[in-house]
């Protein structure tokens, strides 16, 4: 049985209402990120649980034999909708179009009274995502996204960058370039930036990432020196053998990556809880498919369960103990007020 149901937790008229905005006020989402009440610091403890969720403008919709799931933008919404319900998650990385519509949908939520469901929350911009999963030229992954300017203008809180570094791919050179301009200007906007960087090969017609600790911790020391400066940089990586290694090779700040959904969280959360043990820099998650689609679990829960593990420094096992307390909790919030807003509409 489906502990979360998409369709009933985001009615179908707020993406209604989001393409009205779109039309008539298309101003309102920037409005929206300014006037939102923002964090005076980045992280309150050190720590930080952020959602990812920039896959679809990277040509990536599957999950488990689904290859549409994610291009579903209403149950793509809802769901990071559910999760930013969560108060032990500290914001969402996307890409302009899904914040645009998540603020839309903030501002409309609040208008009516409702809960503000991004303020006090971090977010942060994807910048490049030109390296189409399966192109020809996914290994140059130019900034096809917003600008660091726009961030800064948007009032958003830092930027996240891919860095997939294949040895066999001449243009591997070019991404690094383009993310080390980058990291120079969100520096000179002060904002911090996130950068993903992946040794891949090829693979299956396409490319696999190299999750060893000798082939993790080299481009550590790559991706560290890149920019004019590190001093606001933090590193995004998937979780490996001998994870301390890999932690050992960098002074900065390391947020763990999730990979691919399997239908059940545990292993991510397993994988959180020993890469935080494997080195004080590692600072916690920045994570989007197996939050978002944890098989038939509530992805509040999945959200609710990392935060625990990285802000409380619960053990899994107390974390997965919880579940029952937390599935299902503020579900109807959402459904409850646009439906409560269309019926008045309609009388």
């Amino acid at each position: 049985m489906q502990a979360f149901l998409a369709d009933e937790f985001l009615p179908a008229s707020a993406l209604a209402r989001i393409t009205e905005v779109r039309v008539t006020d298309p101003d309102l989402p920037a409005r929206a990120a300014r006037s939102r009440k923002r964090r005076t610091a980045l992280t309150a403890d050190g720590r930080l649980n952020i959602l990812a969720a920039d896959h679809p403008a990277r040509r990536v919709t599957g999950v488990g034999d689904d290859p549409l799931r994610m291009a579903d933008r209403r149950g793509y919404l809802a769901r990071i909708l559910r999760v930013l319900q969560c108060e032990t998650v500290d914001g969402v990385m996307a890409t302009m179009d899904v914040l645009e519509d998540l603020l839309i949908l903030h501002q409309l939520i609040v208008d009516e009274g409702g809960p503000a469901l991004l303020d006090d929350r971090l977010l942060i911009a994807s910048l490049n995502r030109g390296g189409l999963a399966k192109s020809s030229w996914e290994m140059d992954d130019p900034l096809t996204g917003t600008s660091p300017v726009n961030c800064v203008a948007m009032g958003l809180d830092g930027a996240k960058l891919l860095l997939r570094v294949c040895d066999e791919e001449a243009a591997s050179l070019a991404t690094m370039l383009y993310c080390a301009r980058a990291i120079t200007e969100m520096n000179a906007a002060g904002l911090p930036t996130f950068l993903e960087p992946l040794p891949v090969v090829r693979a299956d017609g396409g490319y696999r990432v190299v999750k060893t600790a000798e082939a993790l911790a080299k481009l550590v020391g790559v991706a560290s020196a890149l920019g004019d400066s590190s001093r606001l940089l933090w590193l995004k990586l998937p979780y490996c053998e001998n994870y301390e290694r890999v932690a050992r090779a960098t002074t900065l700040p390391i947020l763990l990556l999730g990979g691919e959904s399997v239908g059940d969280a545990t292993p991510l959360l397993k994988e959180i809880e020993a890469g935080l043990s494997a080195g004080e820099n590692v600072r916690g998650a920045l994570v989007g498919r197996n939050v978002l689609f944890p098989g038939d679990e509530d992805p509040y829960v999945v959200a609710h369960a990392a935060g625990a593990i990285i802000h409380h420094g619960w053990a899994v096992e107390r974390a997965l103990g919880a579940r029952e307390g937390w599935r299902g909790r503020d579900v109807k919030v959402l459904a409850d007020h646009f439906t409560t807003r269309d019926d008045a509409k309609q009388r």
